[in-house]
């Protein structure tokens, strides 16, 4: 996944088009986002387990 996404950056260096290059570092930095806010989803979804099985057992 790494190479692909390394290898449609240099193309858009390569070719000059600023506009398009643009959009693509904005799409990476949106996955990246996406990717942290799921990790800490399901981060705090593994915290909240035991607090919810004691307070369900006790």
């Amino acid at each position: 996944m790494i190479s692909l996404l390394r290898r449609i950056r240099k193309t858009l260096i390569e070719s000059g088009s600023t506009s398009r290059y643009l959009l693509y570092a904005i799409g990476e930095i949106l996955l990246v986002m996406i990717g942290i806010l799921l990790a800490l989803q399901v981060n705090n979804w593994n915290e909240s387990q035991p607090i919810q099985h004691k307070l369900i057992f006790n």
